[in-house]
């Protein structure tokens, strides 16, 4: 159907050249402030409450001169010269600010001939909601950057490896040493004697303590993730991606330190990845073609015989050689028990801050009794075992008699740990501990740790057989962690 409008212009061009112009006397008239600048950003036209403002009685005076020395701060010849508009901005002057918009002036070839810029208002109130929006948003950004920068940081320093004996200083010499050069570093130890603490105090007295430490527990991710965890995935890159993409831990640690914590348990096929990232130093997210640059310190850790895992083809001897440049063995608790007593009021000092009152103290007893005990979760079963005992303590002088059922029922659960176990008798003289009973059934000629050794061995091989030689499966029913129970399998010669 043809419309049938009365008085149509005879061409759509004079419509559209009058709603220019009815568009512009608008804005002349409602806005603070008008002037238009030729391709050389000089002034041709300036209202007269604009030109009132800068100082100009008369707007005549202000033709042919510069923008800026009409209106300092003018920003009208960065859109001559860019042909691009800036729509909203806040201008700067002696008074009250002003909002203001500038176009660019284009002539029919597209070239830029000049532009026009408004003073919407003179009084930022007319945008207040907007402000406040937006200051509300850059507040939070401001904090959720600090509160991320705070969690990558270092949360310990070499003073929160707590220990005079000789092994623990040795450690402590050697990772001081460690943190004062850039090469990979690889913590062993078994697990609870403090990996993750040396690498935080390592990145914190390095060079790189100002950027991030990164932290990625192998074992603890799916190995199907594993990849997109270190490296990230571009939009769409796999089903149920995140439609932004993810940025990986190599890039997030850029200029800082990734900490590998269980790098025994890592994927065959990702060693591989992971050995060229070091090498060269880069690599392409998950369905990207995008090169990505990352300048990253490697410290490794694993509580499994990674030789052991080498010879047996589950780990890739040249990463092995990769990371095995500066080596530090965390020592068991059993190898440093004159610590114990300074661990122990450590850990009881930290708890009595996390309870906010109280000052728990140790009888003379109650540290025979820790010092007997072989500890083979190390430091972890010994803070458990303290902060069990402060629970359910009526009092805060904790004796032998407060603990042995806590460390008993510790004997019993980590027999298979490869640790001495003692059974300790509680008396009311105090704690006999030369007394150990086994129930191993070894005749009385043999030692005790061998008796030890070869239940743990049957008993290891009763769980993997138990499990079809799944190892998984075996280390789960039995709540032993799947690096540990390889790093058994290994010793023992146990066939999977």
């Amino acid at each position: 159907m043809m419309n049938d409008w009365a008085g149509l212009p005879a061409t759509y061009g004079d419509v559209l050249r009058r709603a220019m112009d009815s568009l512009f006397r608008t804005f002349e008239n409602f806005s603070e402030g008008t002037f238009i600048v030729d391709a050389d950003a000089r002034v041709v036209w300036i209202n007269k409450r604009y030109a009132a403002r800068f100082g100009f009685a008369d707007p005549q005076q202000a033709i042919g001169l510069d923008c800026e020395t009409v209106i300092p701060n003018s920003l009208m010849r960065d859109v001559v010269t860019t042909g691009k508009p800036i729509l909203l901005d806040i201008l700067e002057t002696d008074r009250e600010p002003l909002v203001v918009t500038r176009l660019p002036l284009k002539d029919d070839a597209g070239t830029t001939i000049g532009a026009v810029g408004f003073a919407l208002f003179d009084e930022l109130k007319a945008l207040t909601p907007l402000f406040s929006h937006y200051s509300r948003v850059q507040q939070e950004l401001i904090a959720t950057r600090q509160s991320l920068a705070q969690a990558r940081r270092a949360k310990y320093t070499f003073a929160s490896f707590v220990g005079t004996s000789p092994a623990s200083l040795e450690v402590k010499r050697q990772a001081r040493r460690a943190a004062q050069v850039d090469s990979p570093v690889l913590l062993l130890g078994e697990t609870g004697t403090g990996k993750e603490l040396l690498a935080h105090a390592i990145h914190g007295a390095s060079s790189r303590a100002d950027k991030p430490l990164v932290t990625v527990n192998v074992a603890a991710i799916p190995d199907t993730l594993l990849e997109v965890e270190f490296f990230g995935a571009a939009p769409g890159a796999y089903t149920g991606a995140d439609r932004k993409g993810r940025v990986g831990k190599f890039e997030l640690a850029d200029g800082g330190t990734l900490f590998l914590d269980e790098i025994g348990d890592m994927p065959l096929a990702l060693q591989g990845k992971l050995l060229r990232v070091l090498q060269d130093r880069e690599f392409e997210p998950l369905g990207s073609n995008r090169i990505v640059r990352a300048d990253v310190r490697i410290i490794a850790a694993t509580s499994a015989d990674l030789p052991t895992l080498v010879a047996a083809g589950r780990f890739r001897a040249d990463l092995f050689y990769r990371l095995n440049v500066l080596t530090i063995h965390a020592p068991p608790l059993r190898e440093r028990l004159s610590d114990i007593e300074s661990l122990a009021y450590a850990i009881l000092e930290d708890l009595s801050t996390a309870a906010r009152g109280g000052h728990f103290e140790l009888q003379e007893d109650a540290l025979r009794l820790l010092c007997s005990h072989a500890w083979p979760g190390n430091v972890r079963e010994l803070r458990n075992t303290l902060e069990r005992a402060v629970m359910l303590s009526d009092s805060e002088r904790i004796d032998a008699r407060a603990l042995a059922p806590f460390i008993a029922v510790a004997g019993a659960s980590h027999g298979s740990s490869g640790a001495p176990v003692a059974a300790v008798n509680v008396t009311e003289g105090g704690v006999d501990a030369a007394t150990a009973t086994a129930t191993t059934g070894a005749p009385a000629q043999q030692s005790w740790a061998d008796a030890m050794a070869a239940f743990e061995k049957r008993f290891l091989g009763e769980a993997l057989k138990a499990c079809d030689g799944h190892v998984a499966d075996a280390a789960a029913r039995i709540g032993m962690g799947r690096a540990t129970l390889y790093k058994k399998i290994a010793a023992y010669g146990i066939e999977v």
